[in-house]
């Protein structure tokens, strides 16, 4: 089997969210699911990609972190269909059909990019009970009375994944979150998600649609021009902070669209710099609320490929 490690959501080596990817032989199905998880844990990343080819520009691909197998994984995906592109098994600037435990979905080449269509948004649910409020917050490290934003909730929503999705009021409070993860992990698990997908508007263009790498002004955190500026953790998967969250971006983005802070368009979400690996996650969404179509995309830098012998 042929393995790529690739950085997602950024042109820069050593920027983005880097990914396992690991593009089975024609022909063969896919190893038992201990083996995945094995080859998953000794790569070290947060996800690693396994990708069938089925006949053409269909694929079957499945995403294994360090502990456990989950249904979706963006920023794999993403990593996964340039490495396909890479190596020479996509049709250029074509739609291929990729199906996940999270459904089928469509990706599509489109010149160093790959966007790839979400799962149907879901609202799962609002926090609003205060003391449910102040217990999230605290476990983030942060509190409540002075993080939350008026006018805002965290909500559950999924793409694909499920996620708290929480606002915070500024940069400097998105900056200062140092979760106790234990106790994160417990939350998580109590409430059916993957983990918590923190996010502030503050500084944000929420008309951005810049695309590249440039950091373009000054902040707490480094910043460079975005709709808005992100954090995710997910400790129940053996993943403390990531630097970059396809599924929970397209969660922020049916967030945003619901709440009425953006209409149909494309929009950027600027995560990462915190772990010093500034990652670009490109949105586009269209619809309202009860029909909204998500899709998520980036470029992918591939550092290094080599053969697994299993």
């Amino acid at each position: 089997m042929k393995f790529y490690i690739a950085d997602a959501f950024t042109r820069n080596l050593f920027g983005g969210n880097p990914a396992g990817v690991v593009i089975l032989d024609e022909g063969s199905d896919f190893p038992r699911d201990e083996v995945m998880i094995k080859t998953a844990a000794e790569l070290r990343y947060s996800e690693t990609a396994f990708v069938k080819r089925i006949d053409g520009n269909s694929f079957n691909t499945r995403y294994f972190t360090p502990a456990a197998e989950v249904e979706l994984c963006g920023h794999a995906t993403i990593a996964a269909f340039s490495c396909l592109a890479d190596a020479g098994l996509l049709a250029p600037e074509s739609t291929c059909r990729n199906i996940t435990k999270a459904g089928e979905l469509e990706i599509t080449p489109a010149g160093d990019s790959v966007f790839m269509d979400m799962a149907a948004p879901q609202f799962l649910g609002e926090i609003s009970d205060p003391q449910e409020l102040d217990e999230l917050y605290s476990i983030m490290g942060l509190d409540v009375s002075e993080a939350l934003p008026d006018g805002m909730l965290p909500q559950i929503i999924s793409t694909g994944l499920p996620d708290i999705i929480m606002p915070v009021s500024t940069r400097d409070e998105l900056a200062a979150i140092n979760p106790d993860f234990p106790a994160l992990s417990a939350l998580s698990e109590a409430r059916s998600v993957t983990g918590v997908h923190a996010f502030t508007l503050e500084g944000g263009t929420l008309d951005c649609s810049c695309a590249s790498d440039t950091v373009c002004g000054t902040g707490p955190m480094g910043s460079a021009e975005a709709a808005a500026y992100c954090r995710n953790f997910a400790p129940l998967y053996d993943i403390d902070e990531e630097a970059a969250t396809g599924t929970a971006s397209g969660a922020l983005t049916f967030y945003l669209l619901r709440g009425g802070f953006i209409g149909p368009g494309e929009y950027t979400f600027l995560q990462g710099e915190a772990m010093g690996r500034p990652s670009r996650i490109i949105c586009r969404c269209e619809g309202s609320e009860g029909n909204a179509t998500i899709t998520v995309g980036g470029s992918a830098a591939i550092l290094a490929e080599g053969e697994i012998n299993i």
